[in-house]
């Protein structure tokens, strides 16, 4: 049952990542990808939490790892990397732990600090600039490497 939830959720990440690949204009034969990309990071990352990593770390794992795919991509189909990645670490984005974290902040404001908000708050807070992170450098890595070996990246 756990497989078919771990699918699930992962077919559902193809549907935000298609979403903006569409406002961010991606042309319509990389779509595919790019849903394919959303599953792949969305999944991986799930995968990897089951497996007891931190989300943190799964994240980076599974923003490596579309970075990897997104330069072998961009070779095959001589399209920039950027259209095949960025779309696909959207469903990674931290919502829930910005949101918690703003809402322990307002919260701070009408109530009062207290020990259990401002901890709410740092907590939350220090979970969506570590996955954010975690995206980001896992997403610049691929192309560090391949930059280094002196092969164009496109």
């Amino acid at each position: 049952m756990l497989w078919v939830e771990l699918v699930l959720n992962a077919l559902w990440a193809a549907i935000p990542a298609v979403g903006f690949a569409m406002i961010f204009n991606v042309p319509r034969a990389a779509l595919p990808f790019c849903a394919a990309g959303g599953a792949l990071t969305y999944g991986l990352r799930d995968v990897l939490m089951h497996a007891h990593l931190s989300i943190e770390l799964s994240t980076f794992i599974a923003a490596t790892t579309i970075g990897i795919i997104g330069v072998f991509w961009s070779h095959r189909y001589v399209m920039p990397r950027p259209v095949y990645t960025v779309a696909s670490i959207i469903p990674m984005i931290p919502g829930t732990y910005a949101y918690e974290m703003m809402i322990s902040l307002v919260r701070m404001n009408t109530e009062g600090v207290t020990d259990v908000l401002l901890s709410r708050f740092i907590e939350n807070g220090l979970h969506a600039v570590s996955i954010l992170f975690a995206i980001a450098f896992g997403l610049v890595l691929p192309s560090m490497y391949y930059t280094k070996r002196k092969q164009p990246i496109i």
